[in-house]
C-alpha cells in the first residue's frame, strides 16, 4: 500500500514529465467531461449515452478516491466546493446503473462546472498567455459557471409543473434573456421558488454580464502596489504611479 501511496503522490504531487503528463491528461478528461454535460443536457438520454455516462462516472470515482486517499487534511478536501460537486456529479453520473434515470440526477451533473476552477489554477502556474489574460478568462467562466448551473435548476424546478419550460433549451433562454436585461416574457417562472430564482438571475447574473463586459473592453490593469501612495492597479507598461508620480516596478515574465 505504501508503494500505491507513493505512486499516487508523484503523480497527482510530482514534477517529473510523467507527472506532468498524467495531470495534463486529467485536464483533457476535465474539459471532455464539461463539455459532454453541456451537449447532453439538450438531447434525449437512450443507452449509448446511459453507457458513456457510467464510464465517466467510474473514472470520476477512482479520480475522487486517489485524491482523497493521499490528501492530508481530507476533511478540508471534502468540503470544498469542487469535491462536493464531484460527489454530486459522481451521483448523477452512475444513477443509471442503479436504475435511477431521474431526469433532476442528470441536471446536478452541471455541477461539474465549478471544476473549471482548479483547471484555471493548472493552466494558471504553467501559461503564461492565460497568466496575461487571467482576468477575462475568470469573468468569462465565472458567467458561464453561473449560466449553466442556474439552467440546470430552472430546469430541474421548472419543468415538473411549468408548460413554459419544456426542455433545458427553454431553461438556457429563459436565463440568457433574463441575465442580459432583454426579457421578452414569453417564458417565465411559477410559483415562490421560480421567482425566487429569476431574482437570483437577475441580480447576479446581470452583475456577472456587466463584469465580463468591463473587462473585455477596458485597459488591461496590472495588480502592482505603489510603495508611497498604496494604489494596487496599473496600466502593464507603467513606469511611474499615476496617482503620486513614484517609480514603480512591475515584475514581467520576459521576452517570448
Amino acid at each position: 500500500m505504501s508503494k500505491l501511496t507513493e505512486r499516487l503522490h508523484e503523480l497527482y504531487e510530482g514534477e517529473t514529465d510523467r507527472a506532468h503528463r498524467f495531470r495534463y491528461a486529467l485536464l483533457v478528461f476535465d474539459i471532455v467531461t464539461i463539455l459532454f454535460v453541456i451537449a447532453t443536457s439538450f438531447s434525449t438520454h437512450g443507452p449509448v449515452i446511459e453507457t458513456i455516462d457510467a464510464v465517466f462516472g467510474v473514472v470520476i470515482l477512482i479520480d475522487f478516491i486517489a485524491r482523497l486517499w493521499i490528501e492530508k487534511q481530507r476533511l478540508r478536501y471534502l468540503v470544498s466546493p469542487a469535491t462536493l460537486a464531484d460527489i454530486v456529479a459522481i451521483g448523477s453520473f452512475l444513477a443509471p446503473l442503479a436504475g435511477e434515470g431521474l431526469g433532476f440526477l442528470r441536471v446536478l451533473r452541471t455541477l461539474r462546472l465549478l471544476r473549471t476552477y482548479q483547471l484555471m489554477n493548472r493552466l494558471r502556474s504553467d501559461f503564461s498567455a492565460f497568466r496575461r489574460n487571467e482576468e477575462v478568462v475568470i469573468a468569462a467562466v465565472n458567467l458561464l459557471v453561473f449560466l449553466f448551473v442556474m439552467t440546470g435548476l430552472i430546469y430541474a424546478t421548472q419543468y415538473p409543473h411549468n408548460p413554459d419550460i419544456r426542455n433545458y433549451a427553454d431553461a438556457l433562454y429563459f436565463t440568457v434573456t433574463t441575465l442580459t436585461t432583454t426579457g421578452f416574457g414569453d417564458i417565465t417562472l411559477t410559483g415562490t421558488w421560480g421567482r425566487m430564482l429569476s431574482v437570483v438571475v437577475m441580480i447576479f447574473g446581470v452583475t456577472l454580464f456587466l463584469r465580463l463586459a468591463q473587462v473585455l473592453f477596458r485597459p488591461t490593469k496590472v495588480r502592482q502596489k505603489c510603495h508611497r501612495c498604496g494604489l494596487l492597479m496599473h496600466d502593464a507598461d507603467a513606469v511611474h504611479c499615476k496617482h503620486c508620480g513614484a517609480f514603480i516596478h512591475i515584475e514581467t515574465e520576459g521576452l517570448e
